[in-house]
């Protein structure tokens, strides 16, 4: 969930509005007459990266045979 807040108030209120985000921990779209123009989130600290064990998951569409070519020969052309 975002909080959204037109940029003369974020002006009025900026200081205000970041304390309140980081204890919230809620971003803030800021808006300039009614269209979004800037998102503001709160900063992660640099130990809470994502491992990156699992990173990959769900990327491999078919894995029937490791063993087998990664391609057709006919798809391959050689280079003289």
């Amino acid at each position: 969930m975002s909080k959204v807040v037109g940029a003369a108030e974020f002006k009025a209120k900026c200081l205000n509005l970041i304390d309140q985000m980081q204890s919230d921990d809620e971003t803030i779209v800021i808006t300039k007459r009614g269209r979004p123009v800037a998102v503001l989130s709160p900063a992660r600290e640099a130990n809470e990266r994502k491992s990156i064990i699992g990173a990959m998951k769900g990327s491999v569409l078919r894995y029937d045979d490791p063993l087998s070519p990664a391609g057709e020969p006919e798809d391959w052309q050689a280079v003289r």
